[in-house]
């Protein structure tokens, strides 16, 4: 449990949990997707927006997971208002018949939680056959939000309350590739170093962010987008590397944020009144991140390109 920080402007800290950070906010009326919402920060995000009245759909590889998992907050919180949908972010066919199904069906959507992820796997092609911590941490997001945009405008439009899209990416954003995105190398198995191509799938949440809260202000949408650092955290996402995941587990119980604190900005980001209009931002600790972004975060040529790169491979 992290239990050093100081207090940024918004009032919180790196120690902050999210039940604290969303205290006495009113989340009825408003309807979520996060994916990767059975374990780690993705159930906590889950929990703590449904415990707030947000309808909450928790779009799941494993629907066995997500049965248990709602089942779960449930006894907890027994009138929160929990769906799970089937989701595969390494497939483009699995990601079109989630949101088709989703829009379909005539939910709203006030919030998006692109939070699912996948961390140093060795060399791996998706379904699609993109290199997977690229294909899953941000193309499949990245579509995933494409394809459902367009609900997430009218919703904003009818309900007269403002959407936000929350990528949650990682300060692991600074070990990319020198380059920043090798679009040429993207699925070169020679070229794959798996801790630099998970910085550059992290570092593409963020830009990916960036150029969206762009074109959504230049569209005059009542939408937001951002991306945030959830903090060092022990969580399953190091589960490809056996020894790595071992140790941390065992050093993360004295020195590292807790799952609590870990899902703290990405409710902080998705609930609070103080984000109101904010967009383009990085966050970190339940602050705007400030001198903690490498000059490519802020790229917004690179961004640009990025959007296009992903368009394409989308297609």
């Amino acid at each position: 449990m992290w239990i050093f920080g100081r207090k940024g402007t918004s009032g919180f800290s790196c120690c902050s949990t999210a039940e604290e950070v969303t205290k006495g906010i009113n989340g009825f009326g408003h309807t979520a997707i996060v994916t990767g919402a059975t374990s780690g920060i993705g159930m906590e995000t889950t929990r703590v927006l449904a415990s707030h009245g947000v309808h909450v759909i928790m779009a799941v590889r494993n629907m066995e997971n997500g049965k248990k998992i709602k089942e779960n907050i449930l006894k907890s919180i027994p009138n929160a208002k929990i769906d799970f949908m089937e989701l595969n972010l390494s497939s483009m066919e699995s990601i079109r018949k989630f949101a088709k199904e989703y829009n379909s069906a005539g939910h709203p959507l006030n919030l998006l939680i692109n939070n699912a992820g996948v961390m140093i796997p060795p060399f791996t092609l998706s379904q699609d056959k993109v290199e997977l911590q690229f294909a899953v941490n941000h193309l499949g997001h990245f579509l995933l939000t494409d394809l459902l945009l367009e609900n997430m405008k009218n919703t904003a439009k009818n309900s007269k309350n403002e959407g936000r899209i929350v990528n949650v990416a990682s300060a692991a954003h600074d070990f990319a590739y020198s380059q920043g995105i090798i679009f040429d190398k993207i699925n070169d198995k020679e070229s794959y170093h798996r801790f630099h191509a998970y910085g550059q799938s992290k570092l593409a949440n963020i830009l990916h962010a960036n150029e969206l809260a762009k074109r959504l202000k230049e569209e005059g949408v009542n939408i937001t987008a951002n991306s945030v650092h959830p903090g060092p955290i022990a969580t399953n996402i190091m589960r490809y590397d056996n020894i790595l995941h071992g140790i941390i587990n065992w050093i993360g119980r004295y020195v590292l944020k807790n799952i609590e604190q870990g899902a703290s900005t990405t409710c902080y980001v998705a609930l609070h009144p103080q984000v109101k209009g904010v967009s383009g931002e990085y966050f970190s600790d339940n602050n705007i991140a400030t001198n903690t972004t490498t000059s490519l975060a802020k790229d917004s040529d690179l961004a640009k390109k990025l959007w296009e790169f992903s368009l394409d491979l989308t297609k």
